[in-house]
């Protein structure tokens, strides 16, 4: 690039770039790597400029591409590269701008290399590019064989080792694009990799040393949330949008392969102070992806966060989330989900949120929320999840994972909140009158098939089919708290008397004749003690009279079961699909200035490596989270 290359404009015509790329070799010791370093060229801060990056050097990175098996000067751009960084600890603390300027442009050139090269050719192939040097054309040195790895290494020891001060800090930001880029091999690929080479220089080679220390700088510059230098505190150019300085990564997560369970790397964090970052970062779907990640791959972490005394603080942020659906990309609002599938597990956890008493929920717009449990609001959240998703995606799977989450808690349901008891009434009134509106359909087509042969019936027997299976987890989550909690929520038991004609048409229907028995036995030994007590009954009245029939009824006349069987872990992909899309998010904008993300391959350490157990779930829906399934296409009936 040269001191004289300031637009974008001017690249595609620069002497540097082109005698980089060009079929003259340049040696790692020419002068010419302190001409082509010594630019201010303002790095892209959006996607609109990288594009407009990518456009104007895609010639340069074609016939770098082409002429570098022949020259070796990707090579020696890197070792020009590393012999900079053993000094660049001591440059900081000598304060010597113009080398740690120096030294931050020529990993900005090898980023810019990287990522093309990444997209355009294999991992092999890259390996090998890292192979060539001054030579026979297609000639390479195994002394050089480990490059690759030596500059992850390098990159691992600059993001762990040197200090973040004002002049460093942007080739902090640097080092983890480069990271996030070598990490981002499975986004150009269908398959997945299992063989993955920079994973495998993670997991194996020299650099396994340093991932412990890496994922614990990562979190604790989470924690910190650094702000960047103020203008004229260091050479670089201002970015234009500020922000902290919040490693993104979310690749690592994108890829399966197993971190050696022989090897052991752990390390202390300061819990708390991670908890509180967690909680004040979840409006970002990188946040949010670091938390579930954490949450179901460390038990300690999530041993920790379920014994909370403030779990409100976690949980409204995520709530927040999945109420505003409309406004989040799906892989966030799924993940959100997610979330709440993994902490609805604990029975604590599902107890405690009762407990937990709100004011003002001044979010929620539907009904002013004065005063309301954080596990009403929960449920009131969730089944507006639905309702929506009922009249715009229309994904059964949705449904299915937000139904499970409340039959998770359903056992544990208290006090419930009468407008989030009416609200489960609700929904299942619109789940009846969509059966009865698909059931018509059915029985019109059917009438219509038999005056005209030719015309193809459409499939409504599986439209049946999956609003049969959404109505019964429905029932089921309505059976389990009057099973388990009927004393403890009278309000539940005036909504099911209030509608109680919904459930007349399932008393006889072959699909519900079981889970109907309990909850018709309720309606009828509470409607008659109704007619007991007269007409023009008032609220509070009926109220009083549920009370004291809890107390009369026998409970052994209640019997629900599940029927339980044992499903292993199969929906990673759901969170490597969520990774891919911030990782691909991360790589246009490449991390810098307000470096939005957090780089944590945790997945590649031991020390919070995957720790699956056998789940037991009801066998009609998956009331845990490692029930969860993604699949695309099928949805509702409209």
């Amino acid at each position: 690039m040269g001191s004289n290359s300031s637009r974008i404009g001017d690249l595609p015509k620069n002497e540097y770039l082109k005698k980089l790329s060009g079929t003259e070799s340049v040696s790692e010791n020419d002068p010419f790597w302190n001409q082509l370093l010594s630019f201010s060229f303002p790095a892209p801060t959006s996607s609109t400029e990288l594009k407009l990056l990518e456009e104007a050097t895609i010639s340069v990175c074609k016939s770098l591409v082409e002429n570098n098996p022949r020259t070796g000067n990707l090579a020696a751009l890197i070792k020009v590269f590393l012999s900079r960084t053993k000094e660049l600890k001591l440059s900081a603390e000598c304060q010597n701008h113009i080398f740690i300027w120096q030294t931050h442009n020529a990993l900005f050139i090898i980023c810019c290399l990287l990522k093309v090269f990444i997209c355009e050719m294999s991992e092999e192939e890259l390996q090998l590019h890292f192979t060539y040097e001054e030579k026979s054309p297609g000639s390479y040195s195994s002394a050089s064989e480990d490059l690759l790895e030596e500059l992850i290494c390098c990159l691992m020891h600059l993001i762990t080792d040197i200090p973040l001060l004002d002049i460093t800090y942007e080739i902090s930001v640097e080092a983890i694009s480069t990271m996030v880029v070598f990490l981002s091999c499975q986004l150009f690929h269908k398959e997945v990799l299992r063989q993955s080479i920079s994973h495998k220089y993670l997991m194996q080679g020299r650099c396994v040393s340093y991932t412990s220390k890496l994922v614990k700088t990562l979190l604790y510059n989470f924690i910190r949330q650094e702000k960047p230098p103020p203008p004229g505190a260091h050479v670089f150019p201002q970015q234009s949008d500020g922000g902290g300085l919040l490693y993104g990564l979310a690749s690592g997560v994108a890829n399966n392969s197993p971190f050696p369970s022989s090897v052991l790397h752990a390390f202390q964090i300061n819990f708390n102070s991670l908890y509180t970052a967690l909680c004040e970062q979840q409006t970002s779907d990188q946040a949010t992806l670091l938390l579930y990640t954490l949450l179901h791959q460390n038990s300690n972490i999530r041993t920790y966060m379920l014994a909370r005394t403030d779990m409100e603080n976690l949980v409204l942020p995520i709530l927040e989330i999945l109420y505003h659906v409309e406004e989040r990309n799906s892989h966030h609002v799924y993940m959100a989900l997610i979330i709440l599938l993994i902490l609805t597990e604990d029975d604590g956890f599902n107890r405690s949120i009762h407990e937990v008493i709100l004011k003002n929920i001044t979010w929620y717009s539907e009904r002013v929320l004065t005063e309301i449990s954080l596990g009403s609001l929960l449920i009131l959240v969730v089944i507006r999840t639905i309702q929506y998703n009922m009249t715009r995606t229309r994904d059964k799977y949705l449904h299915t994972n937000c139904l499970a989450a409340l039959a998770n808690m359903s056992a544990q349901f208290r006090s419930l909140h009468q407008y989030a008891a009416q609200r489960i009434i609700s929904l299942f009134s619109l789940l009846s009158k969509k059966h009865n509106k698909v059931l018509e359909q059915a029985t019109q087509s059917l009438r219509g098939s038999l005056s005209s042969s030719d015309v193809p019936l459409p499939d409504y027997a599986q439209d049946l089919n999956v609003i049969e299976e959404v109505i019964r987890m429905m029932l089921e989550i309505i059976n389990s708290c009057l099973t388990n909690s009927l004393h403890h929520n009278p309000n539940l038991v005036y909504a099911l008397l209030y509608k109680r004609d919904l459930f007349e048409q399932f008393r006889t229907h072959p699909s519900f004749q079981d889970i109907m028995q309990n909850i018709d036995l309720v309606i009828t030994f509470f409607s008659s003690r109704l007619l007991q007590a007269g007409a023009e009954l008032s609220v509070e009245r009926v109220l009083e009279i549920i009370k004291q029939g809890v107390v009369a009824l026998p409970k052994d006349r209640l019997k629900f079961t599940f029927r339980f069987e044992k499903e292993s872990p199969c929906w990673e992909e759901m969170s490597c699909a969520f990774a891919d899309e911030i990782s691909r998010t991360e790589i246009q904008i490449r991390g810098r200035g307000a470096a939005r993300g957090v780089f944590y391959p945790l997945r590649l350490v031991s020390c919070l490596q995957l720790r699956c157990r056998p789940v037991l779930e009801p066998s009609r829906h998956p009331a845990v989270h490692n029930g969860f399934r993604l699949r695309v296409g099928c949805c509702l009936p409209p």
